[in-house]
Parts: C-alpha cells; sequence; structure tokens
C-alpha cells in the first residue's frame, strides 16, 4: 500500500474511535502487498515493548505521527499509541494535568510566565513529572503560505507584503505591492480572503514569529498562540486548508502537508536572497541554522525567522515531543522510549518527506537519539 493511501486509511480508523487517534498498524498492513522493508521497519530493528500510551497536541504533526504511529505498531504488535490532535495549546494542558504520556507542541514549555498570569509551563510539567519535562524535536513542519487564486499558478512574497495581506492592509490580489514583487505575472483583482486558526495554535505562534521577526515594522504584534491579525477562522489545520480551497482569493499559513493534500499554490517567500520554493533541502537549511536554547537533553531551539541564507525556507515550525525525562511508570516509560527512538530513527525521518515534512537535519537527529536513549 503507498503511504498515502496508509496515511488516509489510518485516519478513518482514528475518526471511529471517536476523537481518540488511535491507529492499528496490523489492520492497516494486512491490506498491503507492499514488504515489510518498503513499509515499517522490520520487527528486529526496532527496541519493541508493550501497553497503551497516549499522547495529545499539535494538529501540524498529525499526519507525521500517524504514520509513525502505523509503522511502530506493526513492527510491535504489542504495542498500541493513541494520539489525540487537539493543538499544542491543549496537549500542554492534557500533560500538565498528568492526563496523557506526551504531548505534542509546535513551541517548547515556556519558562516565563505568559502576560497576565502567573504560573510557568515548564515548571508546572516538571512538577507533574517529578523531574525535568524534556522538549525533544521530532518532526520538522514547513508553514506554506497557501493560496488559491484562479490563474496564479507562481506566487512570490516578501516577509513586508505577507505581513500587510495578514493583517488586512492588502485588499485585493491585484495590489501594486504583490505586482512590483512578482512581474510578468496577471493577478486579478480579486479580494484577498485571508484563513486563520481559531483554535490556539502553535502554527499561528511560529508564523507570527516570523512576521515579527522578518518584518517587524509591519507586523507589530507579538507572536502568540491566539491569532490578532485579520480574517475568518477555522478550526485546526484541515480547517483552514479546507477554506482555502474552497475560496478564490483565499489564503492561509498551513502545514506543507496539508497544503499538498488539498492541491493548493504556495508562495515561494523572498526573505532578501531571492525567492525560495518550499522544499525538504530548503527547510534542512533553516533548521541547521537553529541554536539550542535548553540545557543537556531538553532540546528546545531558536529559530531563525529572518535568516537570509540562499536557498533556506524560513517559516517553519518544529514540533516537539514533550516527555517527563524519568517516568513515574516504568512500563510507561519503556513504551515512550520505545516509540519515540522509532520515531527519530534514519528510515521514518526519510519517510516523512513523501507526506509534506521535512527530514530533520543529521546533526540534531543525533541530538534527538541520544535524548531518547537518555530517557528513564
Amino acid at each position: 500500500m503507498k503511504i498515502q493511501s496508509r496515511r488516509r486509511l489510518a485516519s478513518v480508523t482514528g475518526v471511529a474511535l471517536v476523537g481518540t487517534f488511535a491507529i492499528s498498524g496490523c489492520g492497516s498492513d494486512n491490506n498491503s502487498s507492499a514488504s515489510p522493508s518498503a513499509g515499517a521497519a522490520k520487527a528486529s530493528a526496532v527496541d519493541c515493548a508493550k501497553g497503551t500510551l497516549s499522547g495529545e497536541g499539535s494538529s501540524a504533526q498529525k499526519n507525521a505521527i500517524e504514520q509513525a504511529i502505523t509503522d511502530f505498531q506493526t513492527a510491535c504488535p504489542g504495542a498500541t499509541v493513541n494520539y489525540n490532535p487537539t493543538g499544542s495549546g491543549a496537549g500542554i494542558k492534557q500533560f500538565i494535568a498528568g492526563q496523557v504520556g506526551f504531548a505534542g507542541s509546535d513551541s517548547a514549555l515556556k519558562t516565563k510566565p505568559k502576560e497576565g498570569a502567573s504560573n510557568i509551563e515548564q515548571a508546572d510539567a516538571d512538577k507533574t513529572c517529578g523531574s525535568p519535562a524534556w522538549n525533544i524535536p521530532m518532526v520538522t513542519g514547513p508553514i506554506a503560505v497557501a493560496y488559491n487564486v484562479k490563474g496564479v499558478d507562481k506566487l512570490i512574497l516578501t516577509p513586508a507584503v505577507t505581513a500587510k495581506i495578514f493583517d488586512g492592509t492588502i485588499k485585493t490580489w491585484n495590489d501594486p505591492a504583490i505586482a512590483a514583487i512578482n512581474p510578468g505575472i496577471t493577478l486579478p483583482a480579486t479580494p484577498i480572503t485571508v484563513f486563520f486558526r481559531s483554535d490556539e495554535s502553535g502554527t499561528t505562534e511560529n508564523f507570527t514569529k516570523y512576521l515579527n521577526t522578518a518584518a517587524p515594522k509591519e507586523w507589530t504584534a507579538k507572536p502568540a498562540k491566539k491569532w490578532t491579525g485579520k480574517g475568518q477562522g477555522k478550526e485546526k489545520s484541515a480547517g483552514v486548508a479546507s477554506g482555502v480551497k474552497a475560496t478564490d482569493g483565499g489564503i492561509t499559513y498551513v502545514e506543507w502537508s496539508y497544503a499538498k493534500d488539498n492541491n493548493l499554490g504556495i508562495a515561494q517567500i523572498d526573505n532578501g536572497a531571492g525567492p525560495v520554493e518550499l522544499s525538504g533541502a530548503a527547510v534542512g537549511k533553516a533548521v541547521s541554522a537553529a541554536k539550542q536554547t535548553g540545557t543537556g537533553n531538553d532540546l528546545s531551539l531558536k529559530l531563525d525567522y529572518a535568516t537570509k541564507e540562499a536557498g533556506a525556507y524560513p517559516i517553519l515550525l518544529v514540533t516537539y515531543e514533550i516527555v517527563c525525562s524519568k517516568g513515574k511508570d516504568p512500563a510507561q516509560a519503556k513504551l515512550t522510549k520505545a516509540f519515540l527512538k522509532s520515531f527519530a530513527a534514519a528510515d521514518m525521518q526519510t519517510k516523512l518527506q513523501e507526506i509534506g515534512y521535512a527530514p530533520l537535519p543529521t546533526d540534531i537527529q543525533a541530538k534527538v537519539l541520544t535524548s531518547v536513549n537518555a530517557l528513564s
């Protein structure tokens, strides 16, 4: 079975389980004619563990973790991994409440209180764990500026123009500011319809970090999980992608995989070193430039959204799996470690590019495996 088909089959399985994103890898592969080496990693290559593990959070990594779960469960029939893609904010809350074994988040745990609040995410997570909670980057999710404009198959955007589109300053597709950076392209007078994430989203936070960093004069609002610009709100990544697909003149920020699945146009981004098309290699260049802000095996990263490195695609997010460094339940800890080790493996990271993600650069992947191996 092709990867795309297997992913969609697994997604249907999750729907059938009413809100819990559980995937039965065995059921998927029983319908596949592919050999084990063409699908999941062979059982001998995976450190298997038995039991049930539940996670919640980022919808940006939904398709990636779906593939990882399918392959892991195929190799390890005694294991069940459930993942509920409710959004990064919800995942962190559930992890801190002790309701899930891990959280998926498109931003690392905060080490300072949010404005107007006194609690600190990192401290709260550490307290729940009874040990330091680690942010382990697992999925590199390029954020596409995805559009649907009849007759426009190629589009170049700069940070300043992107900011003005998303704050409502630029209202039509033939605006002189867009035309100036797209010579030779016929742009219609179609009104621009912006779609944004209505739920608290790490994708929103990373996209607004990009706008605030790369176009600080045009986008003055502080980065946040909650959208502060203009437009129509839709829930989760699937919601904004569907909104654009159904609307001539629509535009949104969404993970590459969702833009590809919905056959949306994807803008090339010019941060100052020329237009860059979204690709795995272009995203890898940007991720490699990230600096580690966490200490030891906590791999929180600071991305350089304003990079002007030639060929680097600057709008991206990294989804972290947030876990307790020392699990309270030995069986759960063993299963968590086995699953994350499989997820971080080179063959799995390479496979993710086929469904719209970028593999972790080899230097960061090595650090991730070191962190996973240190879990206890």
